[in-house]
Parts: structure tokens; sequence; C-alpha cells
């Protein structure tokens, strides 16, 4: 039961977000293939990964990797910005471009996040806080985001 339950909330905040890019490209506004927009979300929640860190997680190949990123750079939805330790080094860092793209998921989120606010008491939404906190600290060992962990 629990699994269905988790299973039909996180489909749902996919299709939601399937309905909206399918719209915008039906309005031709939409430029990435659906690979590139995992990369793009990729890139997005690990903060500014270098080209090789990004590939390391996708457990693909740095020359595939760097393909896929100039593909995006050429796109405008990501630009290399270099170190600032490592002269060497370039992290990536999605833009504007992205962003806009990107907020059709964020704010949904937000919609949601708020309903539940509105539904659940303050002690509810703490307690679903820190449950949702356990989830991705401790039972998703698999996926690591140290930028985005909750605490």
């Amino acid at each position: 039961m629990l699994e269905e339950k988790f299973d039909t909330v996180y489909t749902k905040f996919k299709l939601h977000f399937y309905q909206e890019i399918f719209e915008r490209f039906q309005n031709k506004e939409a430029s990435l293939t659906t690979v590139e927009t995992f990369a793009m979300e990729t890139i997005q929640a690990l903060g500014s990964p270098t080209v090789n860190e990004f590939a390391s997680f996708m457990r693909i190949s740095p020359p595939n990797a760097a393909y896929k990123i100039n593909s995006l750079i050429r796109k405008g939805y990501i630009q290399k910005i270099q170190s600032e330790h490592d002269k060497r080094e370039y992290h990536l860092q999605v833009t504007q471009k992205y962003r806009d793209y990107y907020n059709v998921s964020n704010d949904y989120v937000q919609v949601v996040t708020e309903r539940m606010r509105q539904r659940f008491t303050p002690e509810e939404c703490k307690k679903l806080e820190e449950m949702l906190a356990i989830i991705s600290k401790e039972l998703m060992p698999e996926v690591k985001l140290e930028s985005a962990e909750p605490t």
C-alpha cells in the first residue's frame, strides 16, 4: 500500500512535468530532447559539477558527457565557468534559459507544498519534512546530492 501511494505521487509529479513540456513543445518553445532534459535535471541537481563529475554520476564516459554538454552549451542551457581554485577546471552552470524551462516542474512543487500547508497542521508538515529528510539521507544512499540534501 505504501509503495502504491508513493509511486502514485511520484508519477503525478512526472506526468505534470511531461504535460507542461509537451505543451511547450507544441508551441515550439522547448528545444531539449528527452536525454538532454535528463542531463539538465542532473546538472541542476548536482549544483555546478565538472564534466567529469557529471560523467561519473551518470556512469558514462567523459567524451560522451562532453559531447552532450557541448550540445547543451550550443542551445544556451548551460555554460562552463572556470574554477577559481583550479584554472584548468570548468564547472557546469545552468543558464536563465534553463531555469525558465525548469520552473515548469519547480512551480508545481511549490503549488503542491502550499496545498499541503493548507491541508495539514504545522505538526504534520514538520513530521513529513522529517520523514523526507530521513528518506533522502538514509534510505537513498545510491544517489548522493550533497548540495541538495535536506537537514
